[in-house]
C-alpha cells in the first residue's frame, strides 16, 4: 500500500475511459498527478487526455495486474465495472477507492434498497420478485402502479416497466427477460433532488448544496443548484448523506437521487458510487468540483470547499443537441463541457452546458 497522503507525481488508475473518467482524469492532472485508464476501447475520451490506456476488458486479468502496478490508488468511473475486478484489485495488494463493498452493492437494486433502509436512508417500499408469483404477491401488497425494475444493469431508464394493473405482471416480467427483479412502490413525489457527497480515506465529511433535476426520457436533462429548498430539507439530505457514506466506510464522491415527497419528506431512489450527472454544475459553481473532490477524496488529500458561489443550470446536451456548440460559446452565461465522442446518435451524452443563473 501506498503512504498517505499521496503526493503529486503519483499514478491515478481509473476503470473506465468514458466522459466522467475524462473529467477526472482532467481534475487530477491539474494536481498534478499523472492517470492511467483501462478501457476496452482503444483511443477512449479519457484516455486522450490521460498519460496512459490499458487497453483491456474491465475483467481482463493481465490488464488489471498492469494497471494494479502502475497505479497508487484505482477508482472507477461507473458502477456497472464487475465488482470482482475491484475486488481481485484489492486482493492483489492495489488501494481501491470506493471500495468493492460499495460498488457491489449498487449494482444490485434489492440490496442497495435493504442497505440504505438500515442505515436510515429511507426508501419507497419494494418486493424482491424472481417469478410470477413473488410479482403478483408484491403487486397485492404495493398496489398498482408500481414500477418493476431488473436488479441489475439498468441506467438512464432502462431495465424497468411500469405495471399500470396486475393484469400486466406477466408481460412486464417478459419484457426484462424473466431476469431477478425488484418491484418498487410508486412515489408520490413533487420533485426530484440529488445531493453530491464526499467522504476521504481520514473519514472527512463534505456536502454540496443539493440540485433539482429534471428528466426526458428517462435520461436526466437538467440541474438547477443550489435548489430552492428549506433549512430542513438540507439538513435532512445531509443526514443521509452522511449516514450512507459512513455506513459504507467510503472514500470518494457519491451520488444520491432523492424523491421529495408531497408532504416534504425525503426518500433516496438510488445511490451511484462515483462522480455523478446531476454533479457537473460543480464545475463552474463551486471553487472545488466533484471530480477534483474525487480525486482529493481517494488521494487522503484535505476535501475542498463545497460552497456554491453561482447559482447554475446545468443541461445535459444529448445527441444532436451539440450541434449547437457554436451559438453556446457566443453565450456569455454559459460555459461549455464536451466529451471528446466523436460518434453522434440521438440520446447519447454528448456534453454539457453550464449557465450562470443567479449568484448562489
Amino acid at each position: 500500500m501506498p503512504s498517505l497522503p499521496l503526493p503529486p507525481g503519483s499514478t491515478i488508475g481509473i476503470l473506465g475511459g468514458g466522459q466522467l473518467g475524462r473529467m477526472l482524469s482532467l481534475a487530477a492532472a491539474r494536481l498534478g498527478f499523472d492517470v492511467v485508464i483501462l478501457d476496452p476501447q482503444p483511443n477512449s475520451p479519457a484516455g486522450r487526455v490521460s498519460w496512459r490506456q490499458i487497453v483491456a476488458a474491465y475483467d481482463d486479468f493481465d490488464g488489471l495486474t498492469a494497471l494494479g502496478r502502475l497505479a497508487d490508488v484505482v477508482t472507477f468511473e461507473f458502477e456497472n465495472v464487475p465488482a470482482s475486478s475491484a475486488e481481485r484489485l484489492a486482493d492483489n495488494g492495489a488501494l481501491v477507492a470506493p471500495g468493492p463493498t460499495a460498488l457491489a452493492i449498487a449494482q444490485d437494486r434489492l440490496h442497495e434498497k435493504a442497505f440504505l433502509n438500515a442505515v436510515g436512508a429511507p426508501t419507497v417500499d419494494f418486493a424482491p420478485v424472481e417469478t410470477r408469483t413473488d410479482l403478483e404477491q408484491g403487486l397485492d401488497r404495493l398496489g398498482t402502479p408500481a414500477l418493476l425494475k431488473t436488479r441489475r444493469d439498468g441506467y438512464d431508464g432502462k431495465g424497468q416497466v411500469w405495471i399500470r394493473d396486475a393484469t400486466d405482471a406477466a408481460e412486464a416480467l417478459e419484457a426484462l427477460g424473466q431476469r431477478p427483479c425488484i418491484l418498487e412502490a410508486a412515489a408520490d413525489f413533487r420533485r426530484e433532488l440529488s445531493i453530491i457527497a464526499a467522504r476521504s480515506q481520514s473519514g472527512e465529511i463534505a456536502v454540496y448544496p443539493l440540485g433539482h433535476n429534471l428528466h426526458q426520457g428517462g435520461v436526466l436533462k437538467t440541474t438547477t443548484a443550489p435548489a430552492d429548498i428549506s433549512a430542513e430539507t438540507e439538513a435532512e439530505a445531509r443526514r443521509i448523506a452522511e449516514a450512507i457514506l459512513d455506513g459504507l466506510a467510503y472514500v470518494g464522491v457519491i451520488g444520491i437521487e432523492l424523491f421529495q415527497l408531497a408532504d416534504g419528506r425525503l426518500r433516496v431512489n438510488e445511490i451511484a458510487p462515483r462522480v455523478h450527472n446531476t454533479g457537473h454544475w460543480t464545475q463552474d459553481g463551486c471553487a472545488c468540483d466533484q471530480f477534483e473532490q474525487h480525486i482529493r477524496a481517494i488521494a487522503c488529500w484535505p476535501l475542498g470547499s463545497t460552497t456554491a458561489h453561482t447559482r447554475i443550470e446545468m443541461t445535459n446536451l444529448l445527441g444532436d443537441d451539440v450541434q449547437a456548440w457554436e451559438s453556446i460559446a457566443t453565450d456569455p452565461t454559459a460555459s461549455l463541457h464536451l466529451y471528446g465522442k466523436t460518434d453522434i446518435r440521438a440520446g447519447r451524452k454528448m456534453g454539457h452546458v453550464n449557465r450562470r443563473r443567479l449568484p448562489a
